[in-house]
């Protein structure tokens, strides 16, 4: 029954997963797709960080914890991409609008992800069993969100338009 059950988890995380990527795809267009580029890097480095600890399995808790970065993660893009139109909306050109979109995000989002951070800790701390993996899984996913969502979709972001004239932007 506990295989049954971390298979439906997984299940239930690749449709969600699925689901936010077609609505960030939709949604934001071009910076849809980056945030979906930096949302697939980023269930990819949470496994890879999970790998490389020595005895860790994958557990209903677990993937829990995935399912929240996945959240999160979004989360930050989101930020970023409505910044990014508020700059827009007041006039700024496009270069100044990417520039001022990310800057203006990172307090918002470091704030989120420092107090979540701060919560998983004590989760760990406090915890047994199962609460200590979604801690360790929730702590990873948070370190490699911020990374992905700040600095993996700004190069993607300056890779297609850094040094270019732009006289408008698919947000």
């Amino acid at each position: 029954m506990g295989q049954q059950n971390i298979d439906m988890g997984i299940k239930a995380c690749l449709y969600g997963l699925l689901a936010v990527m077609l609505f960030t795809a939709v949604y934001y267009r071009r910076f849809g797709l980056f945030a979906n580029v930096a949302l697939l890097a980023n269930v990819v480095l949470i496994i890879g960080v999970m790998s490389m600890i020595p005895g860790a399995t994958m557990t209903l808790p677990g993937i829990a914890g995935i399912v929240l970065t996945v959240g999160m993660a979004i989360d930050a893009n989101v930020l970023i991409f409505e910044r990014i139109r508020d700059e827009l909306n007041e006039g700024r050109n496009p270069q100044q609008a990417i520039h001022q979109g990310y800057a203006n995000a990172f307090s918002t989002i470091a704030d989120a992800n420092i107090t979540t951070l701060i919560t998983a800790i004590i989760l760990f701390a406090v915890g047994t069993g199962p609460v200590k993996g979604f801690a360790v899984t929730l702590s990873i996913g948070i370190l490699t969100s911020m990374f992905t969502a700040i600095i993996g979709t700004r190069c993607l972001v300056n890779l297609v338009y850094g040094g270019k004239r732009i006289d408008k932007l698919s947000i």
